[in-house]
Parts: C-alpha cells; sequence; structure tokens
C-alpha cells in the first residue's frame, strides 16, 4: 500500500474527491435550502436523475452542453415543482412525497429512453466535443461552479433579507408570518432552488463525468447528499468539506479495487471496496444525526389563519 502514496496518486486522488464530491455539493446546496425553509427534501435523488437524464438528451439532441445543462436544471425546477405543491400546498407526507419523487424518477427516464432511442438501460453516447469541458484534463466547469456557490449560498443564507427570511420560515414560521413574511411562498422558492441545484449535480454527471445516462446512474448520491448535509448541520461552508470528505471516500474505493490484498493473496471483492462511500454514510447518519439541530420546523406543513 505505501507503494503507491506517490505524489502522483495523491494529486490523482485529489483531483478525482474534488470531481466525486461535485455533484454531492450541488445536491446538498440544494437540500439546505429546502430544509432550511421547513420542507424535508428526500427527493433530491429524484432530482438529480430529472437533471441526469435530460441533460443527456437535450445535449445529444442539441449538440451543446450548456443548453444540455440548462434544460437540465429547468426540468429539475418543473419537478421540485410538483414536489412543492404536493407537501406545501395539499401537505402531503414529506418523506413519502419525496421518496415517490424518486421512485418515479428511476423508472420514468426507462420508458422515456425505450421510446426515443429503443434503450431503456441508457439514452445515446453523447460526442466528446459536446460534453462539459475541463481544465486541464483535470477540473470540470461544473466542479467550479460548484466551488463558487459555496460562498454565494452562504451570503444569501446570513447576509440578505431573503436568506433571513428563509431561516425564519424554517425556525419559526408563525413569528415569521407576523412579521410580513409570506412563509409558503418562500418555501415553494426554497424548493424549486432544491431542484435546480440538486438536478444540476445530476447533470454533471450524465454530461461531465460521463457522455450518457444510464438507469440509475446517480447510485445513492442523492442519499449521501443529504447525509452530508445533516452532517455540515445545514450550513453551506461544512457542506464542502462534507461532500469533499464523502467524494474523497468513493474516490478512495475506486483506486483501492486491485490494490487491497485478502491474506491469501486475493485481491479484496470489488463489491465490498465500492460498499466503503455507503457504510461511511450509515456511520454518519448513526453517529452525528443526534448532534445536528435541524430547523426547528422542518416537515411541519405550515396553515395560514385567516
Amino acid at each position: 500500500m505505501g507503494d503507491i502514496l506517490t505524489p502522483t496518486f495523491l494529486l490523482i486522488l485529489l483531483f478525482s474527491s474534488i470531481r466525486l464530491a461535485t455533484p454531492l455539493i450541488f445536491a446538498a446546496l440544494g437540500g439546505m435550502f429546502s430544509e432550511r425553509a421547513g420542507v424535508i427534501n428526500i427527493a433530491l435523488e429524484g432530482l438529480m436523475l430529472t437533471g441526469a437524464f435530460t441533460a443527456a438528451v437535450a445535449t445529444y439532441e442539441l449538440s451543446n452542453p450548456y443548453l444540455g445543462f440548462l434544460c437540465g436544471v429547468a426540468a429539475g425546477a418543473f419537478v421540485a415543482m410538483i414536489f412543492a405543491i404536493a407537501v406545501i400546498k395539499f401537505e402531503a407526507d414529506q418523506v413519502v412525497a419525496g421518496f415517490a419523487v424518486s421512485l418515479l424518477m428511476l423508472g420514468l427516464p426507462a420508458v422515456i429512453s425505450s421510446r426515443i432511442y429503443d434503450s431503456a438501460g441508457s439514452t445515446q453516447q453523447i460526442a466528446k466535443e459536446f460534453l462539459l469541458p475541463d481544465f486541464y484534463n483535470r477540473i470540470s466547469i461544473a466542479s467550479i461552479l460548484a466551488f463558487a456557490l459555496i460562498p454565494v449560498c452562504w451570503y444569501i443564507l446570513y447576509k440578505t433579507p431573503f436568506g433571513l427570511r428563509i431561516r425564519a420560515a424554517g425556525e419559526n414560521p408563525e413569528a415569521a408570518d407576523a412579521a410580513g413574511v409570506n412563509v409558503l411562498k418562500l418555501r415553494y422558492i426554497a424548493v424549486i432552488m432544491s431542484g435546480v441545484l440538486a438536478a444540476a449535480g445530476g447533470a454533471y454527471l450524465s454530461i461531465g463525468q460521463s457522455s450518457l445516462f444510464t438507469r440509475g446512474m446517480t447510485a445513492g448520491r442523492g442519499y449521501i447528499a443529504l447525509a452530508a448535509l445533516i452532517l455540515a448541520k445545514w450550513k453551506p461552508i461544512p457542506v464542502l468539506f462534507a461532500c469533499l470528505f464523502f467524494g474523497f471516500t468513493e474516490a478512495l474505493a475506486i483506486q483501492m479495487q486491485g490494490v487491497i490484498k485478502m491474506p491469501s493473496g486475493e485481491d479484496v471483492p470489488v463489491q465490498f471496496i465500492q460498499m466503503i462511500p455507503y457504510v461511511l454514510t450509515i456511520i454518519v447518519l448513526a453517529g452525528f444525526i443526534g448532534l445536528s439541530r435541524a430547523p426547528k420546523a422542518l416537515g411541519i406543513p405550515y396553515r395560514k389563519e385567516n
């Protein structure tokens, strides 16, 4: 193992961690706005799938990754709006509705893809020149955008009246309403923002990390982003480090394949190595969820009194 801990290996691990953390950062920031406003967003996985599928199809058809990315973001906003109507207007159970969105988006892209491309498993391969560009073949433009969003989101959340209202809607919606804040409108906006950001993370997966959409390609990253958000205590700067941690574990798991040996000299089965990020997610949730104080009104529907 010591033989691989060279500067080159560590540099590869660093850039790989950044790439793998990028979709998590987008999704976790999206979940932060939604949950700070008081709406549990288990739908992050489905919103990422929405962005990934739409971006892949739009990029292939339009031969433009930027238009594809915007189409993916728009689709995420649309699905998030449907989710928001269900949980805010009709007061559906937020966890159940979120899982419903994720389950729907596990199957719906396959149905649409089979109709368009006669393939339920994946979309068409996108030519390399139509993918989101990398700088020096190491850092994607999407990764730069994700990192740039951290201070922007911090400023919005803590230094603007809009951010103050978002936090008030999630902590004490009755007091916010009494102060003249339209709590329901703010929650709609926050959920739609979460759809935009989570879909951006999904779009990066299909037209940045990969060159097509494959069924279930998010592989639970929406739930890992939610775990990162809890670990970060719903704060933007800690979100960055939490996502980098999970990105690092995934990058390390990839690099460990074929390197780690059992006592018998055989390679450790790849399935056990691939489990590492998900096992760590469970450990983090079990160990830290009790230490993180969620917004007081999180998951509680708000009924405006006439």
